[in-house]
Order: C-alpha cells, then structure tokens, then sequence
C-alpha cells in the first residue's frame, strides 16, 4: 500500500526521510508549515516577491539540512532556519531593504498563498503549472522533473544524464526562474504550485 504522508506526524516525516530519500515526505512538511515561512520572511523583507523566494529557498535547503539536523519540533526549528535565512540575506548590501519598502499587496499575497493551498481549484493551478513546464528547454525541464518527482539527487540526476553536476544545478535554477516568470503572468506563485505539484503525484 502506497503510503500516505499526510497521516504522518512532522516527525515520523523527517525519520522516514532521513531513512528513504523521499522528497514528498519534505514536500508534506513545507506544506504544513509554508505560510509560517512566508510570514517570516515578509516579516524580514516587507517585500512579498523578495518573501516568496526566501520561502522557496528556504524549502530547497530542507533536502539538505534535514539529512543532517536531529529534529524535535520542526515548526520552531523551521521557523529559526527562516530568520536565519532572512538576516543572512538582508546583511548582503545588494538585497538591504528599506523599511519602507513595503508592498501594498503583501497582505494580500499572504491570503492568495494559504487559498491556493486549500482550495478547489488546485487542479487548474497543477494544470497551468504543467503547461508551462512543457515549455521549458528539454534539459530544464528533464532536470527539473528528476529532482521533484523522481526524487533524485544532483549526482543521480548526473550519472543518468551524463550532465556535470554543476550544470545540473544550473538547468533546475534556471527552469525555476523560467517557471516563476510564466506562472505570474497567470497570477500563480510559483512556491504554492511546486507544492501542490509535488503532493499531487506523491
């Protein structure tokens, strides 16, 4: 029986994890816990685009620092890896934000997030996601599709494609910002759509 990762608790999510790989397992948390993270970095960046790629961020980091990190309370912990995420990126000159550089619409973003998550209209947000990762060049979109959904890492992603590591990690940062810019065209944040992306063919 296939298992169902939502009547895991936080816990026996980063256990199975830590055991098998299973990138849905850290998708199932990101997704109870996203608009905590989206809150605090708003909080931190009083920008809603700059928060919504801190979240995104801050979610890519969890294939890695769950591997190495012992777990009590996810939530608190996740809440600090945000903060620290947020004040690392704030100390680089080039990304300061003013404090009054607050977006109008952040208030708004933040609402837009948690409806997406919950509401019935999922499936066209899943269907114009996918729309727009079949535009993408074929070794985004094969990377990208490899380290999602087939739960692969960077070097299996390379021992299967004969691509270099490096160039791996370029195709997914660069199919991400391909994805990102089409899916606002359509009023979809691309964080929200991952997550739905990855629960639906968990």
């Amino acid at each position: 029986m296939p298992l169902n990762h939502q009547n895991l608790s936080d816990e026996e999510l980063i256990v199975h994890y830590q055991a098998t790989e299973d990138k849905f397992a850290v998708g199932e948390l990101f997704k109870r816990h996203s608009l905590m993270c989206f809150a605090v970095c708003n909080k931190y960046f009083r920008n809603t685009e700059k928060a919504n790629d801190a979240a995104m961020a801050v979610f890519e980091k969890l294939f890695v620092d769950l591997q190495s990190h012992q777990i009590k309370n996810f939530k608190s912990w996740l809440h600090t890896v945000c903060r620290n995420y947020c004040l690392m990126q704030l100390r680089k000159p080039e990304l300061t934000v003013s404090i009054n550089d607050v977006s109008e619409k952040s208030g708004d973003e933040f609402m837009q997030l948690d409806t997406f998550l919950h509401q019935d209209t999922k499936e066209e947000k899943l269907q114009e996601l996918e729309k727009a990762i079949v535009w993408l060049n074929d070794k985004q979109r094969q990377c990208i599709e490899l380290f999602y959904l087939k739960k692969k890492t960077y070097k299996e992603i390379s021992e299967q494609t004969g691509y270099t590591v490096s160039d791996v990690r370029s195709q997914i940062q660069n199919g991400k910002r391909n994805l990102k810019i089409t899916l606002q065209q359509k009023g979809i944040t691309f964080c929200a759509a991952l997550l739905v992306w990855i629960q639906h063919t968990a």
